[in-house]
């Protein structure tokens, strides 16, 4: 059988499959093995544009490189729990949870304190904000990097691992069944079965072969907003309490949900890129040497678009875009000259109390780059969030844009995430089932024992002679 993508959904896929003996995997991966990634832009914080990027391809996909934070929560990081009953999904949760530990997760576990949660919850619901129970279990960005690595090593001699490998086209039989693959070298792998994983970066090849293939899409939400940065002062008496905060918002004008994302204290903003454009984003490390004195975390708008709107990427991409082509890829704002409709300078950022972690940021205007609609359900958001957490909204709290989440339009799936292209499965961040670590790698355990249990039932349907041959 034969999986494509390694970063975590393919990773526990792959682990699961070679837990049982006769099988033989083959995993393909278009960037570079964990041990060769290496990112300009981590030294620098310039996007240089190389292609594959090695923030988002390459072994552990893009969350090689992450905060590395295990939210374990059915509620969050995607949509398992539509393909699942609430039991299942905990129970898969908790599964993934425990592989990780095994493999170098620490055992300290965040906001599993009920008082904490319960007092924190009262408190933002004072702002009508609504915090989310979501225990997190937090790598480092380090120590995701690691264990990832170890899971490599482990299925070292079990699993046929080949990166730096783009695969172009999947394969079917006259009968309709998946029947291979073919790479971007001519390469061509047969095979029964192929769990696809492509991760965000891959999403848009997924949904182009979803639709020559006669495959049903549903376009799912687009998540666009922005970085914010702040003194960690600011956001330490939650943090470190909860360490990451789901907060979920309405925003008051347009009533849109607005949500926190990725908050990492002590932390560092960086930037990713997805082709043609270039996104912020965020980490933190687990080493106390390596964390600085701010905090920065997400601020995204969830829209989810009607018909006859099918373009869910490609409106994503054009705002990042957008705000690419106003500075040296991504805009870096205070809030307090957003708010008095000034764009921010040099000389203004000097100024600033707080000192931007991405220094490769072009000081500029954010609303040349957003949607009026999307600004406004922001700034709606921060007013709430300073009203918890005094001093969010300050006047040099950093806004750095544009944040994109790219989620893929969502093939149609049965409860195994199989398509109705038999034997051709689809998992993760990349096939818009999921949109973070831990239930990305749920997944991954969800098609990889569809797999065994349907060669099961296929092997027990045949003569004993022939079942010993199988």
């Amino acid at each position: 059988m034969i999986i494509v993508g390694g970063g975590p959904a393919g990773i526990f896929a792959a682990l699961e499959l070679a837990r049982y003996r006769g099988l033989r995997v083959l995993l393909l991966e278009k960037g570079a093995d964990i041990s060769e990634r290496r990112c300009p832009a981590r030294v620098t914080g310039e996007c240089l544009h190389c292609s594959p990027c090695d923030i988002t391809t390459g072994w552990g996909g893009a969350g090689a490189f992450s905060d590395g934070k295990l939210t374990l929560s059915p509620e969050v990081g995607g949509w398992l729990s539509e393909y699942a009953d609430g039991a299942a999904t905990r129970a898969l949760i908790a599964d993934v949870d425990r592989i990780y530990r095994d493999f170098g997760a620490p055992d300290r576990l965040y906001g599993d304190d009920a008082e904490k949660l319960d007092r924190w919850s009262d408190l933002a619901a004072r702002q009508g904000l609504r915090l989310i129970h979501s225990p997190v279990r937090h790598l480092g960005t380090e120590r995701a990097a690691g264990v990832l690595a170890a899971m490599r090593a482990e299925l070292e001699d079990k699993v046929d691992i080949v990166t730096g490998t783009t695969v172009t086209r999947i394969l079917t039989a006259a009968d309709g069944r998946v029947s291979g693959v073919t790479t971007a070298g001519g390469d061509v792998y047969d095979s029964a079965v192929v769990i696809v994983a492509p991760g965000r970066e891959g999403s848009a090849w997924l949904a182009e072969e979803a639709q020559r293939l006669g495959i049903p899409l549903v376009a799912n939400a687009v998540d666009i907003g922005i970085r914010v940065e702040v003194p960690a002062v600011v956001t330490d008496p939650i943090t470190d309490e909860l360490y990451e905060p789901k907060l979920l918002y309405t925003s008051r004008h347009f009533e849109d949900q607005v949500r926190t994302f990725c908050m990492n204290p002590h932390g560092v903003v960086c930037t990713e890129s997805w082709g043609d454009a270039v996104t912020v984003n965020g980490h933190s490390y687990a080493d106390a040497e390596r964390k600085t004195a701010n905090t920065n975390f997400a601020l995204l708008v969830s829209t989810r678009f009607t018909e006859p709107f099918k373009q869910p990427l490609e409106y994503g991409k054009s705002i990042a875009r957008l705000a690419n082509m106003l500075g040296r890829d991504i805009l870096v704002q205070r809030l307090g000259d957003l708010r008095s409709g000034h764009r921010t300078t040099p000389e203004r950022l000097r100024r600033s109390v707080v000192e931007p972690t991405l220094r490769a940021a072009t000081p500029g205007d954010l609303a040349f780059a957003l949607p009026y609609r999307h600004l406004r359900d922001l700034i709606d958001m921060l007013d709430a969030l300073d009203a918890l957490l005094p001093g969010v909204g300050g006047r040099d709290t950093l806004l750095y844009g544009a944040e994109v989440k790219f989620y893929s339009s969502r093939p149609a799936l049965d409860h195994d995430l199989q398509t109705p292209v038999p034997g051709l499965y689809a998992i993760g961040d990349g096939a818009g089932v999921t949109r973070g670590l831990v239930q990305a790698s749920a997944s991954g355990l969800v098609a990889a024992r569809a797999v065994v249990d349907a060669g099961r039932t296929q092997a027990a349907e045949l003569e004993p002679g022939d079942r010993d041959l199988a």
